[in-house]
């Protein structure tokens, strides 16, 4: 709940707060049950049924990952002292390991008292610690603060603490983009993640990772929206959307929501704009989510066939472009599945129309527009007329049947881009950027709530959008997470992922392997 929403009179207020605090000790206590039920069957795993437990072992760790992720992140900076007043019950901030490399960062104030001008003397310092990581190793950077007094007139100045992506955490923004990478794109659960870094002496509680996680997303949040402005404010949008499991971890089925990804390239139309990919994370598949997601755009939608797509075409404002990648699978399959001739002349002919989109390929529209005029529109119609005739002679409740009827009853919109330059041949734009996501989803939502794939909504637009741009993902990330905290909102394109590495030279910026 915003701020502006919270009511004016004390009472409710008061209600609201026991409401929050019930909740949040009732998400706890589950945390608490399902590592207890983790604990009892890695105590089994090595006997009858060992990888049925091993898959439950992972299903669960899963679930504790994004149910932590969902809980306020605690206070890592300070460490907690055991005895009576810290109580049994809260966590002890281990001390970074001493084995790693430290690297001291001083920050000094201005030489001169602020006040009188005289020379400072150093009185003391402050030192704090965070975990960062550079490539293959970690280190510990310690954050020193001189305190200077003024000989003068007594002042005592010191040079305000820098920022860090989160406040009062141990973790820089290394180790931060690091983990989350490791997460979405190289597809490492965080229970997994914990395991790794053990090994190299640093005690990282999946619990501790899962808050950074969902304080990452908070601080990317107005990026990423960013992001989706950008998307839509194209002539043409390339959308997709992928099933995710959802489990709910009381009743312990499984239910199926969905990943949306919206993709703007126009790079094959010659474009020299940036393309980007924005996701977006719904419980069900229903097409008023679209709808809501593409309410402001207006143009070209590419996409299959999907009907919950047709509501955003019945105003005119969003015109359909089909992709032939779909209708040749219909025919590929009949061909892979029996060695139909006739899927096979399907394929073949299909294939005419792909040989000339080569040649096209990165040419401005009104050349792809004339070559298209000139060898496509003949195919096509020859294609229409044959699959009319073919579909006469053959059962209507075939297989075959229902590929051609797939094409048929989207020819306008199969063949709208003989009459567009700016209109691909397919859909592949946006199914390349469900590749990612379609991977690592079983390593990342298996979750209680909802939370946990708005999460990855959120990280796949940032990360899927750097290698969009030919960045590498980890080190954009890292640079986000460095200045986000202290950029004004206004200037917060200046972070996306084409800005940010113009601003950037190419070894704090490295391009994508």
């Amino acid at each position: 709940m915003r701020m502006d929403q919270l009511p004016d009179d004390v009472e409710t207020l008061k209600r609201l707060v026991i409401e929050q605090a019930t909740a949040l000790y009732s998400e706890r206590l589950l945390v608490e049950k399902l590592k207890l039920q983790i604990a009892r069957l890695r105590r089994m795993q090595f006997g009858s049924g060992s990888e049925r437990h091993s898959e439950r072992i992972a299903q669960l760790e899963l679930i504790v990952e994004e149910l932590e992720a969902h809980l306020p992140p605690q206070d890592e900076s300070t460490p907690v002292t055991p005895g009576a007043e810290s109580g049994k019950d809260k966590p002890v901030r281990k001390p970074l390991p001493e084995h790693l490399p430290r690297t001291t960062e001083e920050h000094a104030p201005a030489c001169g008292c602020p006040h009188c001008g005289t020379a400072l003397k150093r009185l003391g310092e402050d030192v704090s610690e965070y975990l960062e990581l550079i490539p293959e190793h970690f280190k510990v950077v310690r954050v020193v603060r001189p305190k200077m007094s003024c000989p003068k007139c007594s002042a005592v100045v010191q040079a305000p603490a820098p920022s860090r992506p989160i406040p009062k955490s141990i973790a820089g923004a290394g180790v931060l983009a690091h983990v989350a990478v490791s997460k979405y794109l190289d597809h490492l659960p965080l229970y997994r993640q914990s395991e790794i870094y053990a090994r190299q002496g640093v005690d990282l509680e999946r619990s501790t990772m899962a808050g950074w996680i969902g304080a990452i997303s908070e601080l990317v949040a107005p990026l990423v929206n960013e992001i989706g402005r950008y998307v839509v404010a194209g002539n043409k949008v390339h959308a997709d959307d992928t099933p995710v499991p959802v489990l709910d971890p009381g009743r312990g089925t499984t239910k199926t929501a969905r990943l949306w990804a919206y993709v703007r390239d126009d790079r094959p139309a010659g474009s020299t704009d940036p393309p980007a990919a924005w996701y977006r994370y719904t419980p069900t598949r229903e097409g008023a989510h679209p709808r809501a997601h593409l309410a402001q755009f207006t143009g070209i939608l590419q996409a299959d066939g999907f009907s919950g797509f047709n509501g955003l075409y019945e105003s005119g404002r969003i015109l359909e472009a089909a992709c032939w990648a779909h209708a040749r699978r219909k025919f590929y399959d009949l061909w892979d599945a029996n060695r139909s001739p006739v899927a096979k002349e399907a394929l073949d002919r299909i294939q005419a129309l792909y040989a000339i989109e080569e040649a096209v390929r990165g040419k401005l529209p009104a050349e792809r527009l004339a070559v298209r005029q000139r060898d496509a529109v003949p195919l096509l119609a020859s294609l229409e007329t044959w699959m009319r005739a073919t579909l006469a002679t053959v059962s209507a409740k075939s297989d075959l049947a229902a590929a051609f009827n797939y094409s048929l009853k989207r020819w306008v919109a199969l063949t709208r881009y003989s009459r567009d330059g700016s209109i691909d041949v397919d859909n592949n734009a946006a199914e390349r950027a469900m590749k990612g996501p379609v991977l690592g989803r079983k390593n990342w939502l298996f979750a209680g709530s909802h939370d946990g794939g708005e999460r990855a909504a959120a990280m796949y637009s940032l990360l899927e959008t750097a290698k969009l741009n030919g960045i590498d993902p980890e080190a954009y990330l890292r640079q986000v997470l460095q200045r986000i905290a202290d950029l004004p909102i206004n200037r917060i394109d200046e972070l996306l992922p084409w800005n940010l590495a113009t601003a950037m030279s190419q070894h704090e910026m490295p391009l994508a392997a």
